[in-house]
């Protein structure tokens, strides 16, 4: 399986980081099956650094399956309540479950965070919060959340991340 890691530089071998802001799946390495995510990730962290570059780093990895086999892995299909529970204990930094090695599930963006602070505040229900999310277009993560889940990470290739008509 590939995955794409978008960044401004280059990932040769991934590690964990210090966590600078609080997000979906809690600290990690983050991955995605989506290549046009990765880019877009890619292009948005290129201007925030100021950086010549965008860079997608691409990895291959075992089928999931197969990695259940050696690892702790929690993987959500789909936005449902233990889902939501655990993004928004994650983001807001009260979350104190088991740690897995591997976290799956669909990824939160800035349209969709403005769900989560209504539902946080009681505007919408927990049901309503669901059903808003599903109309969303939602795409994956994958959370490498332990040295040991980064060692089955096998980097392949850099794709430099080309000029948008905005950077002209």
């Amino acid at each position: 399986m590939k995955l794409y890691h978008g960044s401004n530089v280059i990932v040769k071998k991934p590690t964990l980081m210090p966590q600078q802001r609080a997000l979906d799946f809690g600290p990690g390495f983050y991955t995605t099956t989506n290549k046009e995510q990765a880019i877009a990730f890619a292009q948005k962290l290129k201007e925030r650094m100021n950086s010549e570059k965008g860079i997608v780093n691409v990895y291959e990895i075992a089928p999931i399956e197969t990695l259940k086999q050696k690892l702790a892995i929690l993987e959500f299909l789909f936005p449902d309540h233990s889902w939501l529970d655990f993004v928004l204990e994650n983001r807001n930094g009260t979350y104190r479950g088991k740690i897995y090695d591997i976290i799956c599930g669909p990824v939160t963006n800035d349209t969709i965070y403005g769900t989560f602070i209504a539902y946080e505040n009681g505007i919408i229900t927990k049901e309503e919060t669901i059903e808003w999310l599903k109309v969303k277009k939602l795409y994956n993560q994958i959370t490498f959340s332990t040295v040991k889940a980064l060692t089955f990470l096998k980097y392949i290739e850099k794709i430099e991340v080309q000029e948008t008509p905005n950077d002209k």
